[in-house]
């Protein structure tokens, strides 16, 4: 697998499910420029990792719009699945009607290009921020009994705003609010005198 960071997303033309529950034939990815994008793959509809973490990104769908993110998730089921899990209670096994497109990669072109398709037809659990460019600033890829965090993924998303805005860089378990440092080698060792003990 290739990491993409710093890399222009791939782009692509699919098939999504979207809040409403209507299809929405001609989704592209590029047409989202000019906003962030937390874009991620699971492996399977009606599975078992896969709708704790999809039902935890829609529970923070509204902080991510609030920094002008757009989440978008993406399996290689068809979008007749993803409707179907939509309308599937949550103590059902189902994911509720989740606010965020759900993309339809049946034949498995667009994980392929983002270098998360196992030999076995399904994705690793890929995770990627776009930039506003369209370009990937950030990826992580988890093995398939591994569930992400979304708390990570809006640290990472606040991470790159600050440093678009600011200049400066982020360092370890950095946080909205924390000190940054000057990406110079006196402001690392400002940083460091003031938090090598934190």
């Amino acid at each position: 697998m290739k990491a993409l960071v710093t890399n222009e997303a791939p782009d692509f033309t699919a098939t999504a499910v979207m809040p409403d529950n209507s299809f929405n034939e001609e989704f592209k990815l590029s047409d989202m420029r000019g906003r962030y994008v937390l874009l991620f793959f699971y492996p399977l509809d009606f599975t078992f990792v896969c709708p704790s973490e999809i039902i935890a990104f829609h529970k923070a769908v509204e902080q991510f719009k609030e920094k002008k993110c757009e989440v978008v998730g993406v399996s290689v089921d068809s979008h007749f699945t993803h409707l179907a899990w939509k309308n599937t209670p949550v103590d059902n096994g189902g994911i509720g009607n989740i606010q965020f497109p759900l993309v339809a990669d049946l034949d498995k072109s667009i994980s392929e290009n983002y270098g998360v398709l196992l030999d076995a037809g399904i994705a690793l659990r890929g995770l990627y921020l776009i930039d506003k460019e369209g370009v990937i600033r950030h990826q992580v890829v988890n093995d398939l009994p591994l569930g992400r965090s979304v708390a990570e993924a809006l640290r990472m998303l606040d991470a790159l705003q600050f440093t678009e805005e600011f200049g400066d860089v982020c360092p370890a378990n950095w946080k909205k609010g924390d000190d940054a440092m000057a990406p110079t080698a006196e402001g690392v060792a400002k940083y460091l005198a003031e938090h090598a003990n934190d």
